[in-house]
């Protein structure tokens, strides 16, 4: 089969990684992609907004599948584009639907979603600038600290967690004032829940599913989780403290309910759910829906997947996934991220790379990398992802950092403390 994988990350990297492994893939184009995708198959120089000139390119190229990484084209609605047009209905696309892509790409309607079919999430309220004072009093009905999320997509940036109350007030008005443009016209307010996070991921048709490895990942950019929120530092799979008994639990208070959700309200769903959870005692509850896999989390639950990748999407498109072979890895798999002198806040692209050739008993998943001539150069915040196997934690992550040394570039930096928190 010819393939088209939009994105340029290193979730996307990881995914055309795996995808290169089938006997059933003819050619595999990236778009736009990354110096690392580019070694296994073929970047693409198209505008992923331009839903357009991706159909041209998919009939030029007689392609027969296209998988979406990033959620910016599902909440545009590219699946819709391909389903509503004569010449490419018939190509499936991996990833939901517009109606399904708003569980990621409004906070507001996927807590109602929540709240209809009776998953478990933080309380909570809604509010715009028109009912602002509202929002305040909700504000002082509950306890320190205060969570508030711009309802739309804002880069990962628009999720705030304060312990005074006053300045949660203020960062309200802030807020719905255009703090994040029209991502934050409308605010969710949730009680803070106390627990441990992590992440489960799932493939489904729209009718039948299977769970994923689930992965923890390390979101700020100082050791001992400090400082500023990044993309993601690195990641864990699979996640000590989610035994079989929780895991159990995820799928009957959370997975199961969010399909039939999604089947009741008539939405056609073929792609990655990514369950942002929080383990609250011994009990799940979801902080958030992705619509697609996260990133780093991609990099060590893919590598776990032992079945052809691209035969569980074949059998996603044809709405057969249960008769899907299925088979996790049952190593560890880490995965550290190299970044950029400065993120996640000003940094420099051009900075060369070097080291690739000493590297061993890992996989380089390139994020923010280009080619230049025969050289590989940075660009981006995350540059690469390193992933290694282990037969635990210790063992996996040695080898991740044991090549972090070895391949450099100016002002490269990454936590030395990944899966600190995990026995």
């Amino acid at each position: 089969m010819n393939i088209l994988l939009l994105g340029s990350g290193g979730r996307e990297h990881a995914i055309a990684w795996k995808l290169s492994q089938s006997k059933k893939l003819s050619k595999l184009y990236i778009a736009p992609g990354n110096a690392g995708t580019s070694q296994i198959g073929i970047n693409a120089s198209l505008n992923i907004a331009n839903f357009s000139s991706i159909k041209d390119f998919v009939i030029d190229k007689n392609i027969e599948m296209i998988i979406v990484g990033p959620e910016q084209p599902l909440v545009d609605g590219i699946a819709d584009y391909f389903l509503t047009n004569d010449e490419i209905k018939d190509i499936p696309v991996i990833g939901p639907v517009k109606a399904g892509a708003i569980l990621e790409g409004s906070k507001d309607f996927a807590k109602d979603f929540m709240s209809k079919h009776n998953i478990p999430t933080a309380k909570y309220m809604s509010f715009t600038k028109a009912n602002l004072i509202e929002g305040k009093k909700f504000l002082e009905t509950l306890s320190a600290p205060y969570v508030l999320k711009a309802d739309g997509l804002a880069a990962g940036k628009g999720v705030l967690i304060l312990n005074d109350l006053e300045e949660a007030k203020d960062s309200l008005t802030e807020m719905l004032s255009g703090q994040f443009g029209e991502a934050s016209e409308t605010v969710v307010i949730e009680e803070f829940l106390d627990g441990i996070e992590l992440s489960v991921f799932v493939l489904t048709d729209g009718k039948s599913y299977k769970i994923l490895p689930e992965a923890k990942d390390y979101k700020r950019i100082g050791e001992g989780d400090k400082g500023l929120n990044t993309g993601g530092m690195g990641a864990i799979s699979p996640v000590s403290f989610a035994n079989k008994e929780f895991i159990d639990k995820v799928e009957k208070q959370v997975i199961q309910p969010t399909i039939e959700g999604i089947n009741k309200e008539g939405i056609n769903y073929k792609g990655f759910i990514f369950l942002g959870l929080i383990k609250v005692g011994d009990e799940p509850f979801v902080i958030e829906y992705n619509v697609r896999m996260g990133d780093p989390e991609t990099e060590v639950v893919i590598p776990r997947i032992k079945s052809d990748l691209l035969d569980l999407f074949i059998h996603v498109g044809n709405e057969t996934l249960q008769d899907a072979e299925f088979e996790v890895d049952g190593r560890t798999c880490s995965t550290v991220m190299l970044v950029s002198g400065g993120y996640p806040e000003k940094y420099e692209n051009g900075k060369l790379i070097s080291g690739f050739e000493n590297i061993n008993d890992s996989i380089l998943f390139h994020a923010g990398t280009k080619q230049n001539h025969d050289k590989i150069e940075t660009n981006g915040g995350r540059v690469i992802a390193i992933t290694s196997y282990g037969n635990n934690n210790q063992e996996a992550l040695k080898k991740c950092y044991d090549n972090a040394i070895k391949l450099d570039f100016e002002g490269k930096y990454y936590r030395k403390d990944i899966g600190f928190d995990l026995n």
